[in-house]
């Protein structure tokens, strides 16, 4: 997918087109709708995956973590708190993203193996879209303290556009692309934002999901890691 995008030395204000705004408008409706249906279809999922992780590892089920969102008018950082199935061992290092962990499989259970391979530890965050954190389709919210990528992120603007449960930069190379290449593309979907885009990466996203593509634990940059050896 090769757009052009603008960068900044420090934080771009993205210029969004009068039908750009219309449609943002229109995409959190039918991220709401489509995330209210989704929760109703599959509840039984939901109850199935909920007993595996208190039989495979006790409670909690849900690991909560504090994100960021969509950013103020003047660029100032909103927080929200993300839903996700619980993967890791509760003694797990807190707020610290998986690629930085010493050895990520160590930390994982074994019900969370299989939730993180097809991403169906992310299916909680359908709630996180009813609420107005997110919608389906956005780039992916930071940890509060991934300094680096969020810095990259407003030399393209990315903050201000609602997060999502899959972006550009998921559909393109998820965990292998190291932090500068994952902020370009969520600056692409950002200034570029529209149905063309979000139905790419809705039909990517089925693929990636299905060949659990660019899943990498601990794996940032592994794509460029390749490219050198």
């Amino acid at each position: 997918m090769k757009q052009s995008v603008k960068k900044a030395a420090k934080l771009y204000y993205p210029q969004f087109t009068l039908f750009q705004k219309l449609y943002m408008k229109t995409q959190r409706v039918l991220s709401f709708v489509c995330a209210l249906l989704g929760i109703i279809v599959l509840s039984p999922v939901f109850l199935v995956l909920c007993i595996w992780i208190v039989l495979d590892s006790g409670f909690p089920i849900l690991f909560k973590q504090e994100r960021i969102a969509k950013s103020r008018n003047d660029g100032t950082p909103v927080y929200f708190t993300i839903y996700k199935f619980r993967t890791m061992y509760t003694d797990t290092p807190k707020d610290m993203p998986t690629h930085m962990l010493k050895n990520p499989d160590a930390f994982i259970t074994k019900a969370g193996h299989f939730l993180r391979k097809t991403s169906l530890d992310e299916l909680p965050q359908l709630f996180n879209v009813l609420k107005g954190d997110m919608n389906l389709i956005g780039p992916r919210p930071a940890l509060y303290n991934q300094k680096d990528l969020m810095a990259e992120r407003d030399k393209y603007g990315a903050g201000f556009v609602r997060p999502g449960i899959t972006g550009l930069a998921q559909v393109m190379g998820r965990d292998e692309l190291p932090i500068d290449v994952k902020a370009r593309y969520d600056g692409i979907y950002t200034q570029h934002v529209g149905p063309v885009e979000d139905i790419f990466c809705l039909v990517r996203t089925v693929g990636v999901v299905l060949t659990s593509d660019g899943v990498v634990e601990g794996g940032t940059g592994k794509m460029e890691a390749k490219g050198s050896e």
